[in-house]
């Protein structure tokens, strides 16, 4: 990330998880940890941790991931493994876990390294912080979703708002910023804001630009769903304009920034045709608001295109220096590889005006930038309550372990009837495909 002039103190910290590059989601998985420790190459290379205070995260204890997840789903996540799946059966189908997460292997090591940011630390020596490793943005209080086990951004910015009184989340990762919507669905404490793919049964099948929030957090939702093909310029004649607005409606005092590389061209799961460079414009303009910002990782499945551009964002770095990483720069080696796809830009500009309309419009319903004084941290805005029976056919490996007042409907299109703030009980999400983070 550039330390060039941008009126903050420039002090940037980093946290760097070993323990995620280790991970392993199976040979033909998408998700490709070792992408961490390409960047954290880079980073060593070019001399840029000398600008950057670098933090190892701690261990995070079951009582700091239930902050936002139900104890018996992180109690599943901390006990099964690959050797003992067969004996949780039924907790695999209540969490969500068979068709969604393709090899528990990661279960037992990530969850239990959460690399979130904790505020006290961060935010009162520095004003920006990165997590390469963060930004698992699916994952939902009872259950996996997307590749996405513990949801990092929600529990950091529960953190945040002990000390921020407003905070705002922006998401520009190909697929819909479900899980933090949900969390933060009734509350005005936290606005929420996603560019993103939607439409065509395309994971995870939520993100409307008429989901707007409720109760109290009415209009403090805001989705922008994208067709495919967008490129730099269209993408950019809506995100700056939106962003400039929401932040002055809004006023935040801090900002969570989830970078999901999958929107870039020429993503295995994508369908965008943002190049590096459009990508990191995004950053620059975020950072250039002088506001204390959290910068997080997520999706991105084609390794050469991750992490370059946003933080080597320089004319003098040009050339690669690191070696045993050269290879997955071919067949160009450059920091600016071509990701330009051929696929058709269906983003018009009479429906990118319409969007922006639209979110301007829901816009000026908000009042006021709301106060601390006036609404208490929401410390569990899903803990509705859970009074079901215990299946007395749950036996052995699973007698710890209660299932959910939500249910899934699986069929072979992935139906599935889902609890959440802003839908029915008995609604459910429309059909999709398996699909990732």
């Amino acid at each position: 990330m550039t330390l060039s002039a941008v009126g903050l103190r420039l002090r940037l910290i980093c946290k760097l998880n070993s323990v995620c590059v280790l991970v392993v989601l199976g040979a033909g998985h998408p998700m490709k940890p070792h992408r961490l420790s390409l960047t954290h190459s880079l980073v060593l290379h070019y001399g840029l941790y000398k600008k950057m205070m670098v933090f190892k995260p701690y261990k995070a204890s079951q009582h700091d991931m239930c902050r936002f997840h139900s104890e018996d789903y992180i109690d599943f996540l901390q006990k099964v493994s690959p050797n003992n799946m067969q004996g949780f059966t039924k907790s695999l189908n209540t969490f969500n876990g068979p068709w969604n997460c393709l090899n528990f292997s990661p279960i037992y090591g990530a969850p239990a390294w959460l690399p979130f940011t904790d505020s006290r630390l961060l935010f009162q020596i520095c004003d920006i912080a990165i997590n390469w490793a963060g930004g698992l943005h699916h994952a939902k209080k009872f259950e996996a979703s997307g590749f996405c086990y513990v949801n990092d951004i929600v529990i950091s910015i529960l953190e945040l708002l002990k000390y921020h009184p407003r905070v705002l989340y922006i998401d520009i990762d190909i697929h819909h910023g479900d899980g933090v919507q949900e969390a933060f669905y009734l509350t005005d404490r936290v606005m929420t804001v996603s560019f993103h793919k939607y439409g065509n049964y395309f994971f995870p099948g939520t993100g409307d630009m008429y989901e707007v929030g409720a109760e109290s957090g009415r209009y403090y939702c805001l989705n922008v769903p994208l067709r495919d093909g967008i490129d730099d310029q269209s993408y950019r004649q809506l995100f700056q304009p939106v962003i400039k607005q929401v932040v002055d409606f809004y006023q935040p005092t801090c900002i969570v920034l989830q970078c999901g590389a999958d929107s870039l061209g020429c993503d295995r799961l994508g369908c965008f045709n943002l190049s590096i460079r459009g990508h990191g414009e995004c950053v620059e303009f975020v950072k250039s608001f002088k506001i204390p910002l959290l910068v997080l990782g997520g999706g991105g499945y084609t390794v050469r295109n991750v992490w370059y551009f946003h933080f080597l964002n320089s004319p003098s770095f040009s050339l690669l220096l690191c070696a045993e990483y050269f290879e997955y720069f071919a067949p160009d080696f450059t920091l600016h590889p071509d990701v330009s796809t051929r696929i058709e830009n269906q983003n018009s500009r009479q429906y990118l005006e319409q969007i922006r309309q639209t979110v301007f419009e829901n816009l000026k319903m908000l009042n006021h930038a709301p106060s601390v004084q006036i609404h208490d941290v929401p410390s569990d805005l899903l803990g509705y309550e859970r009074n079901d029976e215990p299946d007395p056919d749950e036996r052995g490996a699973e007698d710890n372990y209660t299932r959910s007042s939500h249910t899934h409907t699986h069929t072979h299109t992935h139906t599935r009837t889902h609890m959440s703030p802003f839908l029915k009980k008995s609604e459910p999400i429309i059909p999709f495909p398996c699909a990732p983070c």
